[in-house]
């Protein structure tokens, strides 16, 4: 969040870090992910079911720090999204790598936390079987 209020105040042109590759680019998202239209109110129902299934599921894991991180990092990111989109009735999204959506700080935790979870369970199941 801390990212899209430095975005919204300072960031009125792309910048480039890599050439055209990375940059850094102010734009707004009125969807959910990548984007996608989904007509209100069920998209906020939508958010709000997504939410509390990732908590029930949280606290119905194995507790493990790995499922503590992963959790951790996918309640955090859509709950940082999630206030954005209550104070702005959008999310900001800021970073552009090649032609991937434009995408946010939270978005990247929501991610590396679906990743940690779901390499863990490739894992695991390697493991006993």
């Amino acid at each position: 969040m801390a990212g899209a209020l430095l975005a919204e105040h300072f960031l009125s042109k792309r910048i480039a870090l890599l050439g055209s590759w990375v940059g850094v680019q102010r734009t707004y998202n009125t969807g959910v992910a990548f984007g996608v239209h989904i007509p209100s109110p069920l998209q906020e129902l939508l958010i709000l079911l997504a939410l509390l299934f990732v908590l029930y599921i949280a606290f119905h894991s194995e507790k493990t720090w790995v499922n503590a991180w992963g959790f951790g990092l996918i309640l955090g990111g859509g709950l940082a999204n999630t206030v954005d989109r209550l104070l702005d009735v959008q999310v900001t999204d800021f970073i552009q790598v090649g032609s991937f959506p434009i995408f946010n700080v939270a978005d990247s935790c929501i991610t590396l936390g679906v990743a940690l979870l779901c390499l863990h369970a490739l894992l695991a199941k390697q493991h006993y079987s």
